[in-house]
C-alpha cells in the first residue's frame, strides 16, 4: 500500500481496501485523527450488535507488551462479524508492536492507529506507508476544500442553505482543529434552526471573534490579490456593523507591520525566518498569508501604502459617507495591485 494523499483520505474512507487491516491516521488536526477514526471503526462495526466490538487500546501499554496488538486483533469476535481496535499513540513508540501485526497471520479485526504529527522519516508512518497490509492517511488543517465541506455536511443535516458572505465569514471564523469547528458549525445550526437559512448575522452572534476575523480575512485578501474575496469579506463586516473606514484602519496597522518586517527581509532574511521570529505578532491562521505578502511587498511600496491608507483614514472620519467609499475603494485597490504583480 502506498502512502494515502490528503486529497485521496475520502475515498480511502468510504471504501476502504479488504487487504488492508491496519491503518495509521496521523497529523497536527488531532481533532480531524480523531474524528477519520471514528468514522472508519463505524463503517467497520456497522450493523453489528457485539457490544465487544470495539477495542481500545494504549500506545503506552502495547511498547511494554508488543505482542498484545496481534493477540487482540487474531480474536475471534463473540458474536461473529467483524471487530475494531483504536489504538492512541502516546509517548512510547509501538512500532514492534505492529510489526507483529503486520508480520503474522490475517487479523479479524482492523486495527485504527491515532497519531500526532509524524515526520517522514518516522519508523511507525515508514512501516505503514511501505506495508501492503497497512495504509497511512495524513490529517492537516490546512486541506483544500475540507472546511467548505464540514460546513456543508452540517447544514444539510440540519436542513439549512447560508449565505455565500456567511460562509466566508463561518469559514474564516473556524479554528484548524477539525472536532471543535465541527462543534462551532453545529452550535451556529441549532441557533438558525426553524429559519431555513444561516446569514451573516447569525454567524456574527453565535462564533466567537467572528467580526475580528473578518476584518483579518479582508485585509489578509487585500494584500494577497484576492479581490473578491476582499470585496466579500467587506460586505460581510458592513452586514454586521463594521464600516470599511474600520478595516481600513485595520490594513494600515498591518501595513506599517508589514514595513518594519520587511527591514529585515531587505538585509538578508528569508521571509520565512522573519516570520519564526515575529509569529507572536499574528494570529497563527494568518501567518502563511503575512509570509506571502512579506515576501511580496518591497519596502518602498509599503511606505507608499502606508501613506495611502493613513490618508483613507483621515477622510474617513472626516467626511462620514464618502470616506467610507474612499476607504473601500484604498482596500480594494491595493487587492488589485497586488494581482497584477503576481501575474
Amino acid at each position: 500500500m502506498v502512502a494515502i494523499k490528503a486529497s485521496g483520505v475520502d475515498a480511502f474512507l468510504a471504501k476502504p481496501p479488504a487487504d488492508v487491516f491496519a491503518v495509521l491516521i496521523y497529523g497536527p488536526d488531532s481533532g480531524l485523527v480523531a474524528e477519520r477514526a471514528e468514522r472508519l471503526a463505524a463503517r467497520v462495526l456497522e450493523g453489528s450488535d457485539d457490544p465487544f466490538g470495539l477495542v481500545r487500546l494504549d500506545g503506552d501499554e502495547l511498547a511494554s507488551d508488543p505482542g498484545r496488538l496481534a493477540d487482540e486483533a487474531r480474536t475471534i469476535a463473540l458474536f461473529g462479524g467483524q471487530r475494531a481496535i483504536r489504538v492512541k499513540v502516546g509517548g512510547r513508540a509501538i512500532v514492534t508492536a505492529v510489526e507483529a501485526l503486520l508480520g503474522g497471520p490475517a487479523p479479524e479485526s482492523l486495527t485504527v492507529i491515532e497519531a500526532g504529527d509524524l515526520k517522514k522519516n518516522a519508523p511507525l508512518r515508514t512501516l505503514c506507508e511501505k506495508s501492503p497490509r497497512a495504509a497511512a492517511l495524513p490529517c492537516y488543517p490546512d486541506e483544500a476544500g475540507a472546511r467548505d465541506r464540514l460546513i456543508d455536511e452540517e447544514t444539510r443535516l440540519s436542513g439549512l442553505s447560508i449565505t455565500p458572505d456567511a460562509r466566508a465569514l463561518l469559514s474564516a471564523s473556524l479554528g484548524p482543529d477539525r472536532l471543535a469547528a465541527r462543534g462551532e458549525v453545529q452550535k451556529l445550526c441549532l441557533y438558525a434552526h426553524g429559519r431555513g437559512r444561516i446569514d451573516v448575522d447569525d454567524v456574527t452572534a453565535v462564533i466567537a471573534d467572528a467580526g475580528d476575523v473578518g476584518m483579518d480575512v479582508a485585509v489578509d485578501a487585500a494584500f494577497a490579490g484576492k479581490a473578491g474575496e476582499a470585496a466579500a469579506a467587506l460586505r460581510s463586516l458592513r452586514s454586521s456593523g463594521t464600516p470599511a473606514s474600520v478595516v481600513v484602519g485595520a490594513a494600515l496597522r498591518h501595513a506599517i507591520t508589514l514595513h518594519r518586517l520587511r527591514g529585515d527581509v531587505d538585509v538578508g532574511r528569508s521571509a520565512r525566518a522573519v516570520m519564526e521570529a515575529n509569529g507572536f505578532l499574528f494570529h497563527f491562521r494568518r501567518k502563511d498569508s503575512v509570509e506571502r505578502a512579506l515576501g511580496a511587498w518591497s519596502g518602498v511600496r509599503l511606505t507608499e501604502i502606508v501613506a495611502k491608507l493613513a490618508e483613507a483614514v483621515a477622510t474617513g472620519r472626516k467626511a462620514g459617507g464618502v470616506g467610507e467609499a474612499v476607504a473601500e475603494r484604498a482596500l480594494l485597490a491595493i487587492a488589485i495591485e497586488a494581482a497584477r504583480r503576481a501575474r
